[in-house]
């Protein structure tokens, strides 16, 4: 497995960490790469303090970590955690997911030695709480901005793009998929009856995401506009400019142009950028670029109006949002497949579609 960091880098005991993460316990590429980058950035902190080198020096980013062997980190203390996390907030500014971040990779690294390998008896972040979210009320489209920005989608003749890009969108508000699992989206994917697909979440976990009139009729609508008879690939539902299969530039997925969804100009399966490109584009266009929406804010914006328009019980949402657990005291229970119809039915924006053009008969400008 390749990850963004080269392994020589590290010393051996914390390779066999990443294979035993990678090869044992199954975990993404870029799970293991980020358990890698938090890591050495700990380390470098540590010996730069002990060399009195600044950690805002380049010198810092130069540090070799490979000599950190058991009888180094047996010597590392309840304090030596506390310092690193205040330095990652006052120095390199990281927020407080980073900051939990960068602490679950120091648990789990430490957890891996005391319980798995038994080479050390304690470990030293195990009682260390995570750091706190801020409290900060989420941001969500409002129902009327869902409804602009749709139909800026839907009105931007200019755009041979038009009825892919209002799918997505259209796919991200009543859906509430992260963008990974929607570039992801393959042809077979989809129920030939429209009615649901399967998508690919956090973890490599499947789940069926059921869909409503609205998503059914933009997939519909796209479909018989999505091929022209030079198109290489027969097989992709979403296709660039160029007519190819749009390309996913995620955590070392591969690129199946027999079976992607959405395609990029490049005859690739699309990229999470080219996603993010689009959304943004739109929402400027729309007039919403001032209050800084992103596209998983179009995620947020999904829940919020099944929650708040269709009664939809928090097991439901839980389960259409692929969350593991909800913020709530609640014990969740299997929720069955109807009630998930039901609520992606109550979406106040289902029933929205989108015209297509006429097709032009051969021998026509």
């Amino acid at each position: 497995m390749a990850y963004e960091v080269d392994l020589c880098e590290f010393p051996p005991i914390v390779q066999e960490f990443a294979a035993y993460k990678s090869a044992i316990q199954g975990c993404s590429e870029k799970t293991v790469g980020e358990y890698l980058l938090d890591l050495r950035t700990f380390f470098r902190f540590l010996l730069a303090r002990d060399r009195g080198i600044s950690p805002e020096s380049d010198e810092f980013l130069q540090i070799d970590i490979t000599g950190i062997d058991l009888s180094y980190l047996s010597g590392i203390k309840q304090t030596d955690i506390y310092e690193f996390l205040l330095y990652s907030g006052s120095v390199r500014k990281n927020l407080w997911c980073a900051k939990a971040r960068k602490l679950s990779s120091i648990k789990v690294f430490y957890k891996y030695l005391v319980n798995k390998r038994n080479l050390l008896e304690e470990n030293p972040a195990i009682n260390i709480e995570t750091p706190k979210r801020q409290k900060t009320l989420p941001k969500f489209l409002s129902l009327e901005e869902c409804r602009i920005l749709l139909d800026t989608v839907k009105n931007d003749a200019a755009s041979d793009t038009r009825l892919r890009d209002y799918c997505i969108i259209t796919l991200f508000l009543n859906c509430g998929m992260r963008v990974s699992e929607l570039v992801g989206i393959s042809l077979p994917d989809i129920d030939r009856e429209l009615r649901s697909l399967r998508v690919v979440g956090k973890g490599s976990k499947e789940r069926i995401v059921y869909l409503n009139d609205a998503c059914a009729n933009a997939i519909n609508q796209y479909l018989p506009h999505r091929l022209r008879p030079h198109d290489r690939d027969k097989n992709a539902l979403f296709i660039s400019r160029n007519r190819n299969r749009i390309s996913v530039q995620t955590g070392g997925m591969a690129d199946l142009p027999d079976k992607a969804l959405f395609l990029s100009n490049r005859d690739k399966r699309i990229s999470v950028k080219t996603v993010q490109y689009m959304v943004y584009k739109y929402l400027d266009l729309a007039g919403l670029g001032a209050k800084h929406y992103s596209v998983h804010k179009l995620r947020h914006t999904a829940a919020t109006l099944m929650y708040q328009s269709g009664e939809v019980d928090i097991r439901v949402l839980k389960d259409i949002l692929g969350h593991e657990q909800l913020n709530t005291p609640q014990i969740y229970t299997h929720v069955s497949d109807k009630n998930m119809q039901n609520a992606m039915n109550a979406n106040p924006l289902s029933s929205l579609t989108i015209d297509t053009p006429a097709k032009k008969e051969d021998g026509e400008n």
